[in-house]
């Protein structure tokens, strides 16, 4: 999808979901959510350390259950370098929160990384719609559920 033939709209749900997921990775810093936790380490969002004290009472919502529906790929190099699209790989998720936050994570990936021609959807802009919406919805949901909205809203 070109630049000039993206709806503004669209450009609306794409800025929404970066700015959501950017204070959500902010928030979850903000409450010692970390990759890692030794002094001097770079402060990164712990989003596996976030799925480990969440996954026992995480539930799926309407949201939550239309992403893994909606199924989001992620781009691979198969022979001969050639790029193509695979499932993202769930097989090793202990939870169903973890499933949720690696597809979530996947939306982010895509849509930040463009280019992503030839793959099923990706030039559809209803689709890509979809997944930004519905991935804005989920990230409130993550918020409401670690109790992290003042942070991730910015009210206080």
């Amino acid at each position: 999808m070109r630049k000039d033939d993206i709806r503004e709209t669209l450009k609306e749900h794409a800025f929404d979901f970066f700015y959501w997921f950017s204070r959500f990775e902010f928030a979850l810093k903000e409450n010692h959510f970390l990759k890692r936790n030794g002094a001097g380490d770079n402060a990164e969002p712990g989003w596996d350390a976030f799925v480990d004290r969440y996954a026992e009472i995480f539930e799926h919502a309407e949201q939550t259950n239309k992403l893994i529906e909606l199924n989001p790929k992620r781009q691979k190099v198969g022979e001969h370098s050639e790029l193509e699209w695979r499932d993202v790989g769930l097989a090793d998720c202990n939870s169903e929160l973890c499933k949720v936050v690696r597809l979530l994570k996947t939306i982010r990936n895509n849509l930040f990384h463009g280019g992503k021609h030839g793959a099923e959807g990706w030039d559809n802009p209803e689709r890509t719609e979809e997944l930004l919406i519905t991935g804005k919805s989920i990230l409130d949901q993550l918020a409401r559920l670690a109790d992290i909205e003042a942070d991730y809203t910015q009210y206080y």
